[in-house]
């Protein structure tokens, strides 16, 4: 087993070389290497003058012990001088004693230069040259060392086999312990508490909990290490209840914990949410002075911010000694991470106050508090301090900075941090995906996914689930589906976040049937996941289905949130059920306990609007126990236009421009209203306002992706390469719509022009040219899907309607509001929109 172990071991110095360069490696606990060493060592007397004439070894090697129990490296090179002054006569004892102070005080290259020059050495001289490699992070030649140690025959005892286990441990070899397990039971070992602690170690570290409990079990004196080191197997392995149990049994034998021992039991108590459990043993740490160690008051506050109870966290903080920066950055991230960022800041500033110096795991989660105020120019004065400490070239510190400039929507800056990055990983790539997203750019978002599978830098949930969002909000299905086949070359195929993409996707780009098939495949549903549902039923004009679904969502257990009820209010407004809407709105206060947020009061002011119960509508925002928002009083001014009632229009109207006077929409509605009222003198007064102001009516844009290339048009546009053949197509539509009944509606052309221009104005509507442009590239039966970014007018809806009967094709038009499926002369809406 010994040589199978060495031969596997040498084929593995190459990759262990490659890895040094890329990971922390795991330090070895700096202690004394050999109990024997301590056990020869207390047989001489403490105090002994050098001798004058006479040699004496013993001596020596007393007054070199003294050296490294002070720390005094200094003296225990004068000594060693002076014995080789004196010839160099060191028994094999003191050799070893002097091989000690140097690996104890760091001097790995004195250390291996005496190693090579003694004159002959024993197990412990190798164990303590391996222990001195594994403190210098030199694994490879830590396990070289142990391969020459067996083949020049020397003792394999306890010692040895603890140190290479823990050697292996530290490299992330665990698994090869089973090659020395072999070993240790064949020499009789297994039952020795030092050796079975270090094989637990290394079959915890597998996750090989039952081999690791076999060998505990074996072992004949288990001292307070090894009952450690098993509650630790148990914990790191999610093994709680196994944990807590062991905790008990040790204690009952009479073992008193220690700080490990505190650090894995806590661990324990949060993985079963046992917090009344962990106060007692909080209280039991607190009895023995283990609340100011410091793995004990981090696992402490890791308890009490895990289980929400920060101000039980901050008193565990104020009782944990401060010197070093690891409890600092801990309660800054848990801060951070708990949208209490200010609090962040300010414990960083007490931080500094302390003279403690920030590590890149501060800056980063520092950062982080500033991304999420966006606090912009806070952010730039901790860019400038990571310069001066030079912690920028830090992946973490970096992504940090990276996220902080995109959350304000500085997408420049951090796509010049992102160039400059030395290092790049996946959330790297990420954090840049999201900024794009999130500012709206979702195709410089896609573009920069392409380039991260160029780089052949895998994908992960969060990848996948911002570029799926990139996909619903520029509607591009044919690349969504693209992106989906890729997931389910992954692991994330059945992933819950990434599913929730999928289903907002599909919703977003006009294909709920699919949506609903993903959501039917999940194997497991959230709030998100059922919201999303309601929410892609709701968009579809599918109101009745939506609040099926909220009822399915109930009878799951599922809890429902403030999204939720946006989605349902919705849903109720979009397809005009009044009276449902307004018991939504009162079940949500009365058995949910939730709070009306300004979205729920637009739902409900727009489905009272739209249901013409106009001063309801008009009461129900003087109501409001907050300031009303635009977007309130410009649904109330949406149905104003729908009902003609230009007085409330003019007052909701007013109401936006005190409180954005350059709003563009609103400018347009009031024109509409006061157009459609023919007051064609307070249309022109609206426009010379708007003139004014500086304020530009948004041109009416549709488009429609054909091959991979998006096509744009806008109302009369006459610059597309095809534009007979779309003039062509639209007589031919003009004609066999009139034969099917189509009548134009000469009321949607808000210009005071006669009607046959008004009806050639209807017939150019961007979305009309978009549909002539589908129709003629788009293959025979597939439908048809165009974007448009402005409300579709009723004459367009009308003559969509006609148009897929004639043709018999489906046509999906998504505007700002909602989706319109035209399929066989019928619309989903129910022409309720």
């Amino acid at each position: 087993m010994i040589r199978l172990f060495c031969y596997r071991t040498l084929h593995c110095i190459n990759f262990v070389t490659h890895c040094r360069k890329s990971n922390a490696w795991i330090c070895f606990s700096q202690r004394y290497f050999s109990a024997q060493v301590a056990q020869l060592t207390q047989q001489c007397t403490t105090c002994m003058e050098l001798p004058s004439s006479e040699f004496n070894s013993h001596a020596y090697a007393t007054m070199l012990q003294d050296c490294v129990q002070n720390g005094d490296p200094t003296s225990g090179k004068a000594l060693h001088s002076e014995i080789l002054k004196r010839g160099g006569c060191l028994d094999l004892f003191g050799y070893n004693i002097l091989l000690n102070m140097y690996v104890k005080s760091e001097l790995l290259c004195d250390a291996i230069k005496l190693f090579d020059e003694m004159p002959e050495r024993n197990t412990i001289s190798f164990v303590t040259l391996i222990h001195g490699y594994a403190q210098s992070l030199k694994f490879v030649e830590g396990v070289e060392l142990f391969a020459r140690l067996h083949k020049e025959g020397q003792e394999l005892n306890p010692f040895v086999f603890s140190a290479i286990l823990k050697l292996l441990v530290s490299m992330g070899w665990g698994e090869l312990g089973w090659t020395l397990h072999a070993c240790v039971c064949k020499l009789g070992h297994d039952s020795n508490a030092f050796v079975g602690t270090a094989l637990i170690d290394a079959y915890s570290v597998c996750g090989q909990v039952d081999n690791a409990s076999e060998i505990f079990d074996g072992i004949v004196c288990k001292d307070m290490v090894s009952w450690t080191g098993m509650l630790a197997c148990y914990s790191e392995n999610d093994c709680f209840e196994q944990a807590l149990g062991a905790f008990s049994q040790m204690r009952i034998i009479g073992f008193k914990p220690n700080n490990f021992t505190f650090a894995g039991v806590l661990k324990a108590c949060l993985g079963l949410e046992a917090f009344s459990a962990a106060k007692g043993v909080h209280g039991c740490a607190l009895k023995t002075r283990y609340e100011q160690d410091l793995y004990v008051g981090v696992a402490l506050l890791e308890l009490y911010t895990k289980s929400g109870d920060i101000d039980d966290a901050q008193r565990a903080f104020k009782e944990i000694p401060k010197k070093d920066v690891i409890p600092w950055s801990f309660m800054i991230a848990r801060y951070a991470q708990s949208d209490r960022c200010e609090e962040a800041v300010e414990l960083f500033c007490q931080m500094r106050q302390a003279f403690v110096v920030p590590n890149q795991f501060t800056f980063s989660s520092l950062l982080q508090a500033c991304a999420t105020m966006k606090g912009l120019d806070l952010g730039k004065q901790i860019h400038s301090h990571v310069l001066k400490v030079g912690l920028n070239s830090d992946v973490f510190v970096y992504n940090a900075l990276m996220d902080v400039y995109a959350k304000c929507l500085r997408m420049e800056d951090s796509m010049d941090l992102f160039l400059e990055s030395p290092n790049r990983n996946d959330v790297t790539w990420n954090t840049m995906i999201v900024g794009y997203v999130q500012s709206g750019d979702g195709e410089k978002a896609l573009k920069l996914f392409l380039d991260m599978l160029e780089y052949q830098v895998c994908a992960t949930e969060v990848t996948y689930s911002s570029v799926l969002r990139a996909c619903a909000s520029l509607a591009a299905m044919d690349l969504g589906v693209q992106i989906h086949s890729l997931t389910v070359k992954t692991i994330y195929n059945k992933n819950i976040v990434v599913g929730n993409a999928l289903i907002d996707m599909y919703a977003k780009c006009g294909s709920i049937k699919d949506a609903r098939t993903i959501f039917d495949t999940l194997n497991e549903r959230d709030e998100v996941s059922w919201n999303a549902m309601i929410s892609g039923y709701s968009m579809h004009g599918l109101g009745r289905e939506a609040l099926k679904f909220f009822e399915m969502m109930q009878d799951m257990k599922c809890k429902p949130n403030k999204l939720t009820f946006v989605g349902v209010l919705s849903a109720c407004s979009n397809a005009g059920l009044l009276d449902q809407g307004q018991a939504y709105f009162i079940s949500m206060v009365q058995d949910y306990g939730i709070e009306p947020c300004i979205e729920h009061y637009t739902c409900l002011v727009w489905l009272l609007g739209r249901s013409g119960h106009l001063d309801k509508a008009f009461k129900l925002i003087k109501e409001i126990p907050f300031e009303p928002s635009v977007m309130v009083w410009r649904a109330l001014l949406g149905a104003c236009v729908i009902h003609n009632d230009v007085e409330l229009g003019r007052i909701s109207a007013q109401r936006v421009f005190e409180m954005e006077p350059q709003d563009e929409a609103t400018h347009v509605l009031l024109s509409n209203i006061y157009a459609t009222a023919r007051r064609w003198g307070n249309v022109a007064s609206v426009r010379k306002n708007m003139k004014r102001k500086g304020v530009k009516k948004e041109p009416g844009l549709s488009w429609i992706e054909n091959q991979g290339i998006v096509h744009y048009f806008t109302v009369g546009d006459t610059s597309h390469p095809e534009m007979k053949l779309i003039n062509g197509m639209l007589e031919s539509l003009k004609m066999k719509t009139r034969k099917a009944g189509y009548v134009p509606n000469h009321n949607a052309v808000l210009v005071d022009v006669d009607d046959d221009e008004k009806e050639h104005l209807l017939w150019v509507h961007s979305e009309r040219l978009a549909l002539a442009y589908g129709l003629i590239k788009m293959p025979s039966g597939s439908p048809i899907r165009i974007i448009k970014n402005l409300r579709i007018c009723v004459d367009c809806h009308a003559a969509m309607k006609l148009i897929s009967k004639v043709v018999q094709r489906d046509i999906i038009i998504r505007d700002m509001n909602r989706f319109h499926h035209f399929k066989d002369g019928v619309c989903c809406c129910g022409d309720y929109w």
